[in-house]
């Protein structure tokens, strides 16, 4: 397939979003740090959303002193906890989506309790909660100040992708006003031959091709990013609906890409087949890799699909060598 034609394929089913797309609410977003949660005084009770993953622990730090922790069915997870705070991991393989609440009790002040939603997560985990009770310092709101302006500067290239599907620019227009195609424009790969729907998936692949797109920018420590894509018909085979929410790519040593975007977010019928496009950004040298494509859905206790075998066309520059 020529450049040209990459191009074109990819503009549309990677780039064209519908705006009435499924309303469902998605995975909550995790943090990659540490999580700053604030409970201020004489404000409503809210539950915070925090990921968890079986297998990995997730620990709370408060600044005031603890009474109690209570946590349903408490066998299903490990827990150390003291008066500054605990630590848990599940010991079960809970299914993706469950909540589990938790609510801890302080000795005094106020408020009294604070209660927190576990959202088991199929591939991320917030391993650090910091949780700031009662009136807030100067020194917090500066700290404060700064996550914000963190969190601005790594939702400004989003902020700019949404606002071009929203002005309807799409196709070819698209890709040039985000500055992801080149000269050679965008090299594509054929992948029917090489990926592999892992034995107890509900989701098998009928076709798949992956994309590559160089960005004008770069990493926090100057190594060049791409733009990379797969595309994949896939057919259902299971009894229930499945709805895609999340994907990552997994490399070599078990480094995940986390998907920047997933479409469409619309269900596929049992015995149907719908194409699905996922996206993520990486450096260079990660993207010569062989990776394993992890994607879940918004239906509660459905398990992870897994396919094997995603790889990515070589650099236009290099393929010329």
């Amino acid at each position: 397939m020529s450049a040209l034609c990459s191009a074109a394929l990819l503009s549309f089913v990677l780039l064209t979003i519908p705006l009435d797309a499924s309303a469902r609410a998605p995975m909550p977003t995790c943090a990659s740090g540490t999580r700053h949660v604030e409970l201020m005084a004489g404000l409503p009770d809210v539950r915070h959303e925090v990921c968890i993953r079986p297998g990995r622990s997730t620990s709370f730090f408060f600044n005031a002193k603890l009474a109690r922790v209570e946590l349903p069915e408490p066998e299903r997870f490990r827990v150390i906890k003291d008066e500054t705070g605990f630590a848990l991991m599940a010991t079960q393989a809970l299914p993706a989506g469950e909540r589990v609440p938790v609510t801890v009790s302080f000795q005094d002040g106020v408020p009294a309790t604070a209660t927190f939603e576990l959202v088991v997560h199929p591939s991320e985990v917030e391993h650090e909660v910091l949780v700031t009770r009662q009136e807030r310092s100067l020194a917090s709101y500066r700290e404060g100040e700064q996550r914000a302006l963190e969190e601005a500067r790594q939702c400004r290239w989003e902020n700019v992708r949404l606002q071009v599907e929203c002005t309807a620019q799409v196709g070819l227009t698209t890709l040039l006003s985000l500055k992801l195609m080149g000269e050679n424009g965008v090299p594509s790969k054929s992948l029917e031959d090489e990926v592999s729907a892992r034995p107890g998936n509900t989701l098998t692949t009928t076709e798949a091709r992956s994309y590559r797109s160089d960005t004008e920018h770069t990493s926090e420590d100057g190594r060049g990013l791409v733009r990379l894509a797969v595309v994949q018909e896939l057919r259902n085979t299971g009894d229930t609906p499945w709805t895609l929410a999340g994907a990552v790519l997994v490399g070599p040593g078990g480094r995940e890409w986390k998907a920047l975007t997933v479409w469409p977010r619309e269900s596929i019928p049992p015995g149907k087949t719908q194409r699905v496009v996922v996206e993520v950004e990486a450096t260079e040298e990660a993207a010569r890799g062989t990776f394993t494509l992890k994607m879940w859905s918004l239906e509660e206790g459905s398990s992870v699909e897994l396919f094997e075998g995603v790889t990515f066309p070589a650099p236009v520059l290099d393929v010329q060598k």
